[in-house]
């Protein structure tokens, strides 16, 4: 697969033995690889992956060692100290190192930490941003995160801390007062949880809510429901990890930019989701 591509052009970026490109694969199709991504594919000597990152994005990759770091929540998972260190020893042996992390890296990722690591030991790094689930992932599912009829705001959370519990530094009630559309990461675990802090802060039982698993993948799923009823609706559906949870308004939109459904020959739900009584175009 690593030759079905044209070379790019001269001048870009050369991964150089005993560099290490701390990458982002975006949230799983293969074709939201940015071309930098692939640049560093195609060069690595070794790629250290992460537990969401896709076969099929490893095969750009045919002459380099696959190493799998991945860290899931409550199974087995490479200590994050480790992977730190062995990325710090692959460089320092002269490999020409690919770290390829879900998402973007900087977001939820781990990644300022493993850079951090990296550079106090005297390794040279690149970072290369990805495209973020919370955002790419959200618009596979016909879901905007901004929308000038919704939000001016949107506030980007994890579900948990280093322990895997719920951040107990979160202030739940600042966050349901202060953006109109939240983006919660890694939070099927403790939705229970959060959805009876948003709602105890005062956001509204009928809320619109969507939880999207497996983003952007064969396997995606999208759940549209409200936060009164999201984790029993989670439940009963049987849905699980990965997933991001989408709360506010913003929702509502996949009625009318299901484009997966639209694709597939169904009609819209709904063309005026947000009862604008007008058409789109007009502001």
């Amino acid at each position: 697969m690593s030759e079905s591509l044209p070379p790019l052009p001269a001048g870009w970026p050369t991964l150089e033995p005993g560099w290490v490109w701390l990458c982002g694969a975006g949230p799983g199709d293969p074709g939201l690889l940015t071309l930098h991504a692939v640049n560093g594919l195609r060069q690595a000597d070794v790629v250290i992956y992460d537990a969401l990152v896709q076969k099929a994005i490893l095969d750009w990759a045919p002459q380099a060692e696959h190493i799998y770091a991945g860290k899931r929540g409550g199974k087995p998972s490479s200590k994050q100290r480790d992977i730190s260190l062995r990325l710090v020893d692959l460089a320092r042996a002269g490999k020409r190192v690919l770290r390829l992390k879900g998402g973007d890296p900087f977001v939820f990722g781990r990644g300022g930490e493993e850079a951090q690591t990296l550079i106090q030991h005297g390794v040279n790094v690149r970072i290369i941003p990805g495209i973020s689930a919370g955002i790419g992932g959200l618009a596979y599912a016909g879901i905007p995160v901004t929308h000038r009829d919704v939000n001016q705001s949107v506030t980007f959370v994890t579900g948990h801390d280093q322990s895997g519990e719920t951040p107990q530094s979160l202030d739940w009630h600042a966050i349901a007062k202060g953006s109109q559309v939240l983006v919660i990461y890694m939070g099927m675990k403790h939705v229970e949880q959060i959805a009876a802090s948003l709602l105890a802060a005062g956001r509204p039982m009928d809320e619109p809510c969507a939880v999207v698993c497996s983003a952007t993948t064969p396997e995606e799923r999208v759940l549209e429901t409200t936060l009164g009823r999201m984790a029993a609706d989670i439940a009963a559906a049987g849905l699980e990890p990965p997933a991001i949870l989408c709360v506010g308004r913003s929702v509502l939109m996949r009625q009318v930019l299901d484009w997966q459904a639209l694709a597939r020959g169904e009609a819209p739900r709904d063309l005026d989701p947000l009862g604008r009584g007008r058409p789109a175009e007009v502001s």
